[in-house]
């Protein structure tokens, strides 16, 4: 049952990236008095104009995030902590990955800590869904990750996997992990303005070998919508994704005909290797969508159907 009229007093930790502001917009519209930390002054205003109390705290220094969470004694914390690039590219993402693991090993665990002593009884942690180990079904909430060192994601796997054992094996709160496919929709990589859609434009974002790697995507107001259903749901692991998984080969054309772009060019394996690595390579060709049932089942999560599919 997820469905209730109590109105919680939500935290938000990462609350003005793509997701936080549509989330926001939602909890404000359920009724509930929503918190939002980030460590930008600029940014604080924005979070005002969205209906949030801004509360500025650096979240790798724990006792800025634990006076955070005093300052407001949240009932519910939502850990959305990253530090992605504005622009994707292989170079810029290695670039801001020293960061971005730092705010979710440490930073999350500081978060954590000062949520149980403030006794939040909820902590809600993004995660993700498209890190499944291959296989040739959808991936339950039940299936492995891609931990295997052969893959060459295992090691941000790792990340996602020891921030989901700290949330989930509490024994302080109830946990619940919200896997999350691809974002796409205003200020992602994937809105029409955005660093994908001018690669795809450009005729720089080819179908890789056979493009058979199955993709999920989930719009930032479908992600927003999960995360407000999961305010109430049972603690555990659910997949908030679209309906309708696609391979590589199928909905790039698709997208770059949304945008109006040319036809994606090919390239072969062998050649990605030189270009993107062997990442890229998987993402084209080994990776797995996940099944969002359980979200549908039992979160009441019905997401809208991908938008340049739909022409």
């Amino acid at each position: 049952m997820t469905k209730s009229d109590t109105r919680f007093k939500v935290f938000i930790a990462g609350a003005s990236g793509a997701i936080g502001r549509p989330l926001i917009k939602q909890l404000k519209r359920d009724g509930h008095t929503v918190f939002g930390m980030t460590r930008s002054i600029e940014r604080s205003s924005e979070l005002e104009k969205l209906g949030a109390t801004p509360i500025i705290a650096d979240a790798l220094d724990e006792t800025s995030v634990k006076r955070a969470i005093e300052s407001c004694e949240p009932d519910i914390v939502i850990e959305m902590l990253t530090s992605l690039p504005k622009e994707y590219t292989p170079e810029a993402m290695k670039e801001a990955s020293a960061l971005n693991t730092k705010l979710k090993l440490i930073g999350g665990a500081y978060l954590q800590k000062a949520a149980e002593k403030a006794g939040v009884k909820r902590y809600i942690l993004q995660s993700t869904a498209f890190w499944y180990a291959p296989g040739s079904t959808l991936a339950t909430e039940e299936a492995p990750l891609a931990l295997d060192p052969s893959f060459p994601i295992s090691e941000e796997v790792k990340i996602y996997e020891t921030q989901e054992k700290r949330v989930l094996q509490s024994t302080k709160l109830k946990g619940v992990s919200l896997r999350f496919g691809f974002f796409y929709g205003p200020g992602t990589w994937y809105a029409k303005d955005g660093s994908i859609a001018r690669q795809v434009l450009s005729n720089s974002y080819p179908i890789v070998g056979d493009g058979s790697g199955i993709w999920n995507f989930i719009h930032v107001e479908d992600a927003a919508i999960g995360i407000s259903k999961a305010l109430n749901a049972k603690p555990g692991i659910y997949n908030l994704t679209d309906g309708a998984p696609q391979p590589q080969s199928i909905w790039l054309p698709a997208y770059a005909k949304w945008l109006g772009a040319p036809p994606p060019l090919h390239r072969t394996e062998e050649e990605e290797l030189k270009i993107g690595g062997p990442t890229s390579i998987f993402y084209a060709t080994k990776l797995r969508a996940a099944s969002n049932q359980k979200a549908k089942d039992e979160l009441d999560f019905h997401p809208r159907k991908l938008e340049w599919t739909m022409s």
